[in-house]
């Protein structure tokens, strides 16, 4: 008898170990997860966005999350708008906790994916990592409230909404009785809205807020939105500010209202088209598929040049593309200082104006998105820089350091 060969010996030793089943054939839910009303989308991608910003996989999750959920696309359309390059060796310097770093210190040490820095209207370096390249469409976090800022100021300037100082209830009525009655617009976009609303995300004893992102993001049984229908009242309306993503949550349910039509949809015609943008953006959707909106708190996804044609319109004053695209007024107004800053933190971002944070009192001023996304904006040095980064959860070191740079890059000349 021929001895039977070792592929088939293996082959068979793996049919009679698959007879026996394993002590677990599906992933099990964490508990806060498993908690609450049921949720139809599978376990594995409820896991998966679970862990989405996880540090040893964000770095791949921040820009797949066309993979991930349902979205929603922003299309653009037309010539797209020609940014002219005079590409130099990004031979920038900076110091941070007395020691001097270079740029590519810098990208290896805050978690860099891609960065652009422009100098008046140029792209003078263009850096992609981590398999990353200029097709990658990256989710922005909360660089995604400064669109949703631009979104407003074009409803206003459309005559859409009458005036920022409008209670939302006006538009919303839907949230009379709860704490956003008797809020106007503008307390809204200045984080003033006085709703007891903590932006904490501890999942081991959740609150109002990862309760909501579990709910409306992770299982995709809620609108993010609705809790703003009983959420309760803290504070008087513009007395204090308090970040929270609901607050801009409730802007996008606005412009839904205001506009006719869907988040995206009004991105794409008074943004995203005019502004001459390369390539297709997109939003993932909250809650269930065909009755979820936009997340417009957080999950507005483009390519790095497309972030950065956002960045020289807002230098530019509105104007792209050859056109005015957002109000010049709205630029100035939305980038205008309605919180101190704070001084015992230097280099993070903490004066905010209407969905901007304003980086110290130089004028300068950026989008911010969870663990290091940047659009800033330099109006002095005409700089534009573009960061994408995986910041690991929780380390608050890099947001600093990118500071530093930020500042450094804004003084430098390209050679």
């Amino acid at each position: 008898m021929r001895k039977a060969s070792g592929f088939l010996v293996s082959f068979a030793a793996a049919a009679m170990c698959a007879t026996v089943p394993p002590a677990s054939a599906q992933q099990t839910l964490p508990p806060v997860l498993a908690d609450g009303p049921p949720s139809t989308v599978p376990v594995a991608v409820q896991i998966a966005r679970w862990h989405m910003l996880d540090g040893d996989i964000n770095s791949l999750t921040f820009r797949s999350m066309d993979r991930l959920f349902t979205t929603r696309t922003v299309a653009h359309a037309g010539t797209p708008w020609r940014l002219p390059r005079a590409d130099a060796p990004l031979d920038v310097s900076y110091t941070f906790g007395g020691k001097r770093y270079t740029a590519q210190d810098f990208l290896d040490r805050t978690y860099t994916n891609a960065l652009l820095v422009m100098k008046d209207g140029k792209i003078v370096s263009e850096i992609y990592r981590n398999n990353s390249d200029e097709n990658s469409r990256f989710i922005g976090w909360s660089m995604t409230k400064s669109v949703t800022s631009l979104l407003v100021g074009c409803a206003l300037a459309d005559g859409r909404i009458k005036s920022l100082d409008d209670d939302i209830t006006a538009y919303l009525p839907e949230l009379k009785g709860g704490g956003y009655d008797g809020v106007t617009i503008r307390q809204i976009l200045q984080m003033r809205s006085g709703v007891d609303y903590e932006e904490r995300y501890d999942f081991a004893n959740p609150g109002i807020a990862a309760r909501n992102h579990v709910d409306a993001l992770v299982k995709n049984v809620a609108r993010f939105a609705d809790a703003a229908r009983t959420v309760k009242r803290l504070h008087a309306p513009g007395s204090v500010f308090q970040y929270k993503t609901l607050d801009t949550a409730v802007l996008g349910w606005l412009i839904e209202r205001v506009s006719g039509t869907t988040v995206a949809g009004y991105t794409a015609q008074k943004l995203w088209e005019p502004l001459g943008a390369e390539q297709d953006g997109l939003y993932i959707m909250d809650g269930q598929p065909g009755t979820g909106r936009e997340f417009s708190g957080a999950g507005f996804n483009a390519t790095l040049r497309d972030y950065g044609r956002i960045g020289q319109m807002m230098l530019d004053g509105g104007r792209a593309n050859g056109r005015q695209v957002v109000p010049a007024d709205w630029v100035r107004t939305s980038t205008a200082p309605s919180a101190p800053a704070d001084d015992k933190m230097p280099g993070i971002p903490t004066g905010y104006a209407m969905q901007w944070w304003l980086l110290d009192n130089s004028g300068a001023y950026s989008a911010v998105g969870l663990q290091g996304q940047y659009i800033y904006v330099d109006p002095r040095s005409r700089t534009v820089v573009v960061k994408i980064s995986y910041f690991p959860p929780g380390d608050e070191k890099p947001t600093a350091e990118t500071g530093a740079f930020l500042k450094a890059v804004s003084a430098w000349s390209p050679k």
